[in-house]
């Protein structure tokens, strides 16, 4: 054997012996916690989406290459493998593909919703599946980099942090914590359908009136600030809550029949919301409970009580 030969032998025993534990084995350990983290993650609930089967492997997969590409970066740093860095970049433009191919398929899908969810709850939606890839790369290099660093002890720690920080950073703010619900009266004064003191329609036939106060429910969504009042004013937000409301409880709207669209409008005086619908359902508590746990879109999020200004207009 050549001198040549001996060297690169002799380096690659003297890399082997300083390696805490077997590389392939963090890698593994690493991927298996990224794809484990992703699914805990993926979700169908109430939206319906993403579809399954199709639309769960679809992300499924993509989570399987964020995890590969997280697990795989510790080890070729470790052996000054520094083109594998070009990696991220090339990931951070996938998942931003990610990111454009929800919010094109949901807005494709709105034509045929009866009550849709709006683009900013389309937005929302599509900056979430971005953000879960993300989560799921950074579970996996956490989860390799400790199994190089200080064992598989410490890669399973990694893995249990990143779940439970996983299942917080999926929790943000939703409209039971910004505003109550309460029952309000829905009464028409001639022909105009109101929610306590709020206009809502003009609904011109009379049996049409008869079957919305028979079946129809109604209720007030009051904030309680000035910054639920701000996050209220939004149209994404309303539209939102009147989906998922319709979404849960059914409405009896059909193609054609505008009297029985659900509708939010606002109290431009104090700010209160007066929201209508014609459910399949009708169970008051049931609205108030899904309204309450409808999420405040990062769109529609306002706070003018954190500016000085705000403040002072609030006293």
């Amino acid at each position: 054997m050549t001198s040549s030969g001996l060297n690169l032998e002799e380096k690659k025993r003297g890399r082997d012996e300083g390696i805490p534990m077997n590389y392939n084995l963090s890698i593994g350990l690493g991927m298996v916690a990224g794809v484990l983290a992703r699914l805990f993650m993926l979700r169908v609930d109430y939206r319906q989406y993403p579809t399954y089967p199709h639309g769960m492997v679809t992300h499924l997969a993509l989570g399987f290459i964020a995890a590969l590409i997280g697990s795989v970066l510790v080890p070729a740093l470790v052996f000054k493998q520094f083109a594998a860095v070009t990696f991220l970049a090339l990931a951070a433009q996938e998942f931003r593909q990610v990111r454009n191919m929800e919010r094109e398929t949901l807005s494709k899908l709105e034509e045929a919703e009866l009550v849709p969810r709006g683009l900013d709850y389309i937005e929302g939606i599509a900056k979430t599946f971005e953000a879960r890839n993300y989560l799921t790369m950074a579970t996996a290099l956490t989860v390799s980099g400790l199994a190089v660093a200080s064992g598989w002890w410490a890669a399973l720690v990694g893995a249990l942090f990143w779940l439970i920080a996983s299942q917080f950073l999926m929790k943000g703010k939703v409209v039971g914590d910004i505003a109550e619900v309460v029952p309000a009266e829905l009464h028409f004064q001639g022909s105009l359908l109101m929610v306590d003191k709020i206009f809502i329609m003009n609904v011109g036939l009379p049996e049409m009136r008869e079957k919305i106060l028979a079946e129809g429910l109604a209720v007030l969504i009051k904030p309680r600030d000035d910054n639920g009042r701000a996050t209220l004013h939004h149209v994404g937000q309303r539209q939102a809550i009147l989906h998922t409301a319709a979404s849960l409880l059914g409405t009896k709207r059909e193609i054609g029949e505008l009297e029985f669209t659900p509708l939010a409008r606002k109290n431009i005086d104090t700010g209160e919301i007066g929201l209508f619908i014609l459910p399949v359902e009708k169970d008051f508590d049931c609205l108030r409970e899904i309204i309450n746990r409808v999420p405040v879109l990062e769109s529609a999020s306002r706070k003018p009580l954190s500016t000085l200004a705000g403040r002072i207009a609030a006293d």
